[in-house]
């Protein structure tokens, strides 16, 4: 161990490219799966930043924006099981926005109760700003969908499905991928979506569980009793069933991994270049430790060594790297996600791609011979 550090800080002009490649690596692998982790999180939004124990809507639904009306009638059916608590409709459906320059955008009306104990009233959504949204016609909208929406600011005045709305609040990290969300009371978005949602329908129940702990078989009952009226999932499934939809859909997690493992693939010849280069380089010291007797497999224990300190120190040098264009990325309103198994994962991988690589290497040491010396 301790020869390998000196040859390693000895030699470190030989082993920086390596180190670099192996930081590379792991930056991209990283920086990648938190881009399409940060990506997808928006498409569940309406569920994350909720409180709901269980959501139910029309069968086979795909994900939360593309909830079908479910007629409000089958509260009964929930509503009766012991293990429910509450019960809450909750309308979100696409609708057509109309600039005040007359434009048009596709968005998101998303109405629920406004009192304290709503299960569909976002977190963002201050005690403030649910007073606000009782007032008819009156929504709020992420500061950051100006440009979409063609607005500036509060009191801008728009038109969602030929009715007139004003904005009267604005929060911050809800905006979506297909359509800017609005939120708004549950009588405003049962007026703004009447042309496409029957007045005794709804897209949602939201449950609330006495406790928390049943959800997963209340959901998993309630779909097997009503298997062709209504889908059931606990918060959490909905949320990833949510999400691998529109991965699947868009094809987004198929190109950002190609992306990733190219980098693994440069990284891991890189490194194996590097290394190699390197252990030819220190065939002669090699050499004179054969002829010292010091057997072969020490040898390759040292280059296996070297190549581990490669890995630790490239992965030592990714991850405030990663950090830094996390940040950077905020700042230009792009969400990387890096949970703490997403950089122990990619640190994982980086090391296994280190450590084969010094396997590659090894390929020299069995060339090495004391006879060179002679020559």
């Amino acid at each position: 161990m301790n020869y390998a550090l000196q040859t390693l800080w000895h030699e470190r002009s030989r082993f920086l490219p390596g180190i670099l490649a192996v930081a590379f690596s792991a930056v991209l692998i990283a920086l990648q799966c938190g881009l399409l982790l940060g990506l997808f999180s928006i498409t569940s939004i309406p569920i994350d930043h909720t409180r709901a124990d269980v959501w139910v809507g029309s069968p086979k639904v795909l994900s939360v924006d593309l909830g079908r009306p479910i007629p409000i009638a089958f509260m009964s059916r929930v509503a009766g099981d012991p293990r429910v608590q509450e019960v809450e409709a909750y309308f979100q459906a696409f609708a057509s926005w109309t600039r005040p320059d007359g434009g048009s955008d596709l968005c998101v009306v998303i109405g629920c109760d406004l009192n304290d104990s709503s299960m569909g009233a976002v977190s963002e959504l201050t005690p403030e700003m649910r007073v606000l949204l009782t007032q008819p016609g009156s929504i709020i909208v992420d500061e950051g969908e100006f440009d979409r929406l063609g607005v500036k600011g509060l009191n801008d005045k728009a038109e969602i499905n030929r009715q007139t709305v004003r904005i009267v609040g604005l929060v911050k990290g809800m905006r979506s991928l297909a359509g800017a969300y609005v939120f708004c009371s549950r009588e405003t978005a049962r007026n703004l979506l009447r042309p496409v949602m029957p007045s005794d329908h709804t897209t949602y129940y939201l449950l609330k569980c006495k406790k928390p702990e049943d959800a997963a078989g209340l959901a998993a009952d309630l779909q097997k009793q009503y298997p062709e009226d209504m889908a059931v999932f606990t918060s959490r499934d909905f949320s990833l069933h949510s999400q691998l939809h529109w991965l699947m859909k868009t094809k987004a997690g198929i190109a950002i991994g190609y992306a990733a493992i190219l980098g693994l693939l440069v990284g891991m010849v890189v490194t194996s270049q590097t290394l190699y280069a390197a252990t030819t380089a220190s065939a002669r010291e090699y050499a004179i430790l054969l002829a010292l007797g010091i057997p072969r497999w020490r040898i390759s224990g040292t280059v296996l060594v070297q190549s581990f300190w490669v890995g630790i120190i490239g992965v030592i040098v990714a991850y405030p790297t990663v950090n830094g264009l996390s940040a950077l990325a905020a700042l230009g309103g792009v969400n990387v996600l890096l949970p703490w198994w997403l950089l122990a994962g990619a640190a994982g991988v980086t090391m296994f791609m280190a450590m084969f690589s010094g396997m590659l290497a090894l390929r020299s040491v069995r060339q090495i011979e004391p006879m060179t010396l002679l020559r």
